[in-house]
């Protein structure tokens, strides 16, 4: 390979990083479980909703993931950050502008919803999720720096979306959905919570008191446990309380997976080059557990 084409590979790769693929479930799962929950408590399934709240909610997150990288780069966390889309454009100006272009389009597609519904419910919900969102890194708020970034997570992704996308389908809001916000509200936390864990030195340098920081690698291996842990605990209470159908119980197939992820940041907590990739497999067990739970509520419809 010569050295033109293997540069090339490499740029490629980080740009693969910066649009970051994987990331995008934590806009599928809630959408896709909001949608479950009501077909199986309704019988009814607006696919067109589901679609346009689907595709919005991708660009909300593109926006997200932008916009951070926009904020980052003002504090100058992301300064070794060689996958930030800024340092691999150079130009932090157009990134702040495409982010902004992408959520007014994200919003566009909310407003289409509710028009359609001739209720403004569904937009509201989403602007404070929005709201939300800015808040964990944007100026003056920041407060992913002040460590309460899974705070904000668990609710905008978890009560705040499922209840937003249960009600695109529903005009209602439900126990049951709310239930179920909780357990996916956890699995993605758990993703920015690992994410933390190989920028430490970064995180203290540009002082930001993330989780990690506060309570050290081998606690936070340990909190990590627990709060995997919780996915499959809460689904076995809401089984038994009867919120959740037993079909439920499906998440268990992602058992190997959430071992996994505890047993490597167990291992590697301490070592940054190792326990970067976290991050990645806390994503799989966001994405297969969630789909697991939505099809647990989905299947009794089918075979009754």
């Amino acid at each position: 390979m010569t050295t033109i084409s293997y540069v090339k590979k490499s740029r490629q790769k980080l740009w693969l990083a910066a649009i970051k693929p994987p990331m995008y479930s934590v806009a599928i799962i809630p959408i896709t479980m909001g949608g479950a929950v009501a077909f199986a408590q309704t019988n009814i399934f607006h696919q067109e909703i589901f679609f346009t709240f689907l595709g919005a909610a991708i660009l909300i997150i593109a926006w997200l993931n932008l916009s951070n990288d926009v904020f980052d780069s003002e504090t100058g966390i992301d300064k070794n950050k060689a996958e930030s889309v800024v340092n691999l454009t150079g130009n932090k100006s157009l990134v702040f502008w495409l982010s902004n272009f992408l959520l007014g389009l994200g919003i566009l597609g909310i407003i289409s919803i509710a028009w359609l519904q001739h209720d403004l419910t569904i937009l509201g919900i989403v602007l404070l999720c929005c709201a939300l969102g800015y808040s964990y890194q944007g100026p003056p708020f920041r407060l992913g720096y002040q460590g309460l970034g899974e705070i904000i997570c668990f609710f905008t992704f978890g009560p705040g979306a499922i209840a937003a996308a249960y009600y695109s389908q529903t005009k209602n809001f439900s126990l049951t959905s709310l239930a179920a916000s909780v357990i996916i509200g956890i699995s993605t936390s758990i993703i920015l919570f690992c994410s933390h864990f190989h920028q430490v030195e970064d995180d203290l340098a540009a002082g930001k008191r993330s989780p990690i920081v506060r309570m050290g690698t081998t606690t936070g291996a340990k909190v990590l446990a627990w709060a995997t842990g919780s996915l499959f605990a809460f689904t076995i209470l809401f089984v038994l309380l009867k919120i959740f159908p037993v079909w439920t119980l499906l998440i268990f197939l992602s058992l190997p997976l959430a071992y996994r992820l505890v047993s490597h940041v167990w291992q590697h907590h301490d070592k940054p080059d190792l326990v970067r990739s976290s991050k990645f497999l806390a994503v799989n067990l966001h994405f297969i557990s969630g789909m697991l739970l939505a099809l647990g509520f989905v299947l009794p419809r089918f075979l009754s």
